[in-house]
């Protein structure tokens, strides 16, 4: 027969090396919490950096001369006009949102963020500005589960974060005067 103090030896055996296990295991986890920290916060900068790009003033406006200026291709002559700035083009599904200007219209959003902004211009015209993330599932016609439900909230805290929609109280959400105002 095996002695008391032989089977607790075992098991503080037994529970030291499963200590063991979760440090490792917990340490690894840490090192790509960190990794994907230090990438969240270089992404974040990237996109701080382009809206400042896209805020500011071109290169060959009011007055600069770009590279290239006064070249003509060959075929056609050469003009004068103003270079002008690009409207975004239609986003792509699965794209990012960008942050709301008076240059944007809708069709920079993805196709379910455009449908989520078109229920809630359409209830706001019909005498129903606020909404709560149920409704605005249920007018999109999806099953109110919570996955659904979560989903629509995840877009609308996005869009609200990014000027498209505003959120006047906790989990309900309306559409942001910007957007609103004819863009």
């Amino acid at each position: 027969m095996a002695s008391v103090v032989g089977l607790l030896e075992e098991r503080e055996l037994a529970a030291r090396e499963r200590v063991e296990e979760l440090r490792e295991v917990a340490d690894r986890v840490l090192a790509e919490l960190a990794e994907a920290e230090t990438a969240w916060h270089e992404w974040l900068i990237a996109r701080q950096r382009v809206g400042e790009v896209l805020s500011g003033p071109r290169p060959g406006q009011a007055g600069e001369a770009g590279p290239g200026a006064g070249e003509s291709s060959g075929s056609e002559p050469a003009t004068n006009a103003p270079a002008e700035v690009p409207l975004p083009r239609a986003a792509r599904s699965g794209s990012i949102v960008p942050v709301w200007r008076p240059a944007l219209s809708m069709d920079a959003l993805a196709p379910h963020y455009q449908r989520i902004l078109a229920t809630l211009t359409e209830q706001a015209s019909g005498g129903k500005p606020v909404m709560s993330c149920q409704e605005i599932t249920a007018v999109l016609g999806l099953e109110p589960v919570p996955a659904s439900v979560e989903g629509v909230r995840s877009k609308m805290k996005r869009l609200a974060d990014r000027g498209w929609a505003d959120e006047p109280t906790p989990g309900r959400f309306t559409l942001a005067a910007g957007p609103a105002g004819g863009s």
